[in-house]
């Protein structure tokens, strides 16, 4: 049976080399039966496929005849860069179908399990999510609210900086200005070569000569950040509203992360809500209702709505009052209120109304 090595990458026929490189490494890193919660069937169908949609010979004949053509082995012809396969086989026994770069690739991953990784530099804060609860109330009208968040900051006495400015910096002789180094690794696979961020200046290739004692060099502290948020009319529940530079203040002026406000709108003793819509339930007795008489319900923010009950309204309709609902949110004319009347009986009926009500019997 044919396999749609399409579908096993995740890409489209139409991918370009780049996009089924990219969707390689992705899926190879995630499945690879050394890592944790590897799989190593689904490993092999990657390779597979890349083997063949990742030369372009072999793509163009599969295009052709589908996954029942003659491989060849290696991608671009040969048996590959060891002939007779791996000394004692690949990890978890998988096969291999990548160029060099994408083994570098996965054989980073691999050190990485052993202590081995990229080791982490300066960068940029994490994004921050709080969550704002608002009335139904603050929605009609949009609300200012004041934010107070524990968090890191910028140091406050290198301002940010990780050291004294006046003191400067110095080249890092670990790197000798380059920012970077040359890391070999040997493996049962041979010597491997890398190139990474130097561990001692974090990539910047100078070091400072008087590092900040404040916030030990790392050029940010914990704090409080305050700000405020407006929160325009009409906005939805679970909505969410993005502050950018408004999170986590990032290591050595490596930049803040983003804050994201989460609106949720608490429930209302009166009102359901239906986008711009307001839906509420009015008690009547009968006696209202069959006389038609004027409704009158008090809105949010204290507005009185009026209504009128019809003649030959049926019980299970709704009164709608145009323009007295929410706002649209982002503008636009205001929603409707729509009421649902909860007709009482009465419970005991004296004799003279029940003689008014067997007069009425053959109008009604």
């Amino acid at each position: 049976m044919n396999k749609d090595y399409y579908q096993v990458l995740g890409v489209d026929k139409t991918a370009s080399e780049e996009d089924i490189k990219k969707a390689y490494r992705k899926l190879a890193h995630q499945h690879h039966p050394d890592k944790a919660g590897g799989d190593e069937k689904k490993f092999k169908e990657i390779n597979e496929a890349y083997q063949v949609l990742g030369n372009k010979e072999k793509r163009s004949q599969y295009d052709r005849f589908g996954s029942s053509f003659d491989q060849g082995g290696f991608p671009g012809g040969g048996a590959g860069p060891f002939p007779g396969g791996f000394p004692g086989g690949f990890p978890g026994g998988a096969s291999w179908g990548g160029g060099a770069e994408d083994m570098n690739d996965i054989f980073e991953s691999i050190f990485e399990q052993f202590g081995g990784g990229r080791r982490r530099t300066y960068s940029a804060g994490r994004d921050i999510e709080v969550i704002q609860e608002i009335t139904l109330e603050e929605v009609l009208t949009g609300v200012n609210r004041h934010l107070s968040l524990k968090t890191y900051v910028p140091c406050a006495v290198c301002g940010g900086l990780g050291y004294d400015k006046k003191q400067g910096t110095s080249q890092c002789t670990t790197c000798r200005g380059r920012g970077e180094i040359k890391v070999e690794r040997r493996t049962f696979f041979g010597n491997f070569a890398q190139v990474r961020s130097c561990p001692d200046c974090g990539g910047s290739g100078e070091l400072p000569k008087a590092p900040c004692n404040e916030c030990k060099g790392k050029g940010r502290a914990i704090g409080r950040k305050e700000l405020d948020v407006q929160i325009a009319p009409g906005i939805e529940d679970g909505q969410i509203i993005k502050l950018s530079g408004a999170g986590e203040a990032g290591e050595k002026s490596g930049g803040s992360g983003d804050l994201y406000v989460v609106v949720r709108v608490k429930p209302h003793p009166v009102f359901k809500r239906q986008k711009a819509d307001l839906y509420a339930v009015k008690s009547v007795n009968i006696a209202d209702a069959l006389l038609g008489k004027e409704l009158t319900l008090e809105g949010l923010g204290g507005e009185k709505l009026k209504v009128e009950i019809p003649k030959g309204f049926g019980l299970q309709e709704k009164l709608r009052v145009s323009g007295k609902g929410l706002p649209r949110f982002g503008g636009g004319a205001r929603g409707d209120v729509y009421i649902t009347l909860d007709v009482h009986l009465p419970k005991h009926l004296s004799e003279k109304a029940k003689k008014l009500l067997e007069d009425l019997e053959g109008e009604i």
